[in-house]
């Protein structure tokens, strides 16, 4: 299966080789852009359809996905799995629940991600949730890039796992080697 998804990231672009800022800001020799992926429906289709079967037993009520890179997966998931999906967003450099949308008290909810690093966005929303009096399940993503070195505290379901070398800015080899870093991500400090 994670061939048939690595194919699906070759071919949409998804999969880039280069010097890459993380929104952590290590470094790292490849990137994965999931919305190069999610741009096709049947790929994002595809793609989650193997996290959504691995959470469809959890008595989800809600779907929350921060803004950028959680809100085509939380709507995706939310269709395939016929659940309420929302998203979180930046006002003021601070996540919050707008538009509208609420999280009740008592709410099940599971957090969606398009990649999970180092686990920073995903644990502010998971702060912003509970805040609210929701219960967070755990996380879903398409990519888990946490190589099992970060208790988040909460399971974490992903379609696929990718062993991706980071570096500290300090300590990269590729700036060393004088190669232009690039910032893919939709975060910016």
């Amino acid at each position: 299966m994670s061939e048939k998804i690595i194919n699906i990231f070759k071919k949409s672009g998804a999969l880039l080789e280069g010097h890459f800022m993380l929104s952590s800001g290590k470094h790292s020799n490849r990137y994965v852009q999931c919305a190069k992926v999610l741009r096709f429906s049947d790929y994002a289709e595809e793609v989650l359809s193997v996290v959504s079967e691995k959470v469809k037993d959890l008595d989800i009520d809600l779907l929350v996905g921060p803004a950028m890179g959680g809100v085509v997966v939380s709507y995706e998931m939310g269709r395939q799995l016929k659940k309420e999906a929302i998203f979180a967003e930046r006002k003021n450099k601070e996540l919050k629940i707008r538009r509208g949308f609420e999280i009740k008290k008592g709410q099940r909810v599971l957090i969606t991600e398009d990649v999970v690093t180092t686990g920073k966005s995903t644990l502010e929303t998971k702060e912003l949730i509970e805040s609210l009096g929701g219960i967070v399940l755990g996380v879903a993503c398409i990519v888990d890039r946490t190589g099992g070195n970060i208790d988040l505290g909460m399971p974490i379901y992903s379609t696929i796992e990718l062993d991706i070398k980071t570096y500290e800015k300090d300590n990269c080899p590729l700036c060393k080697d004088g190669i232009p870093v690039v910032k893919p991500g939709s975060r910016h400090k």
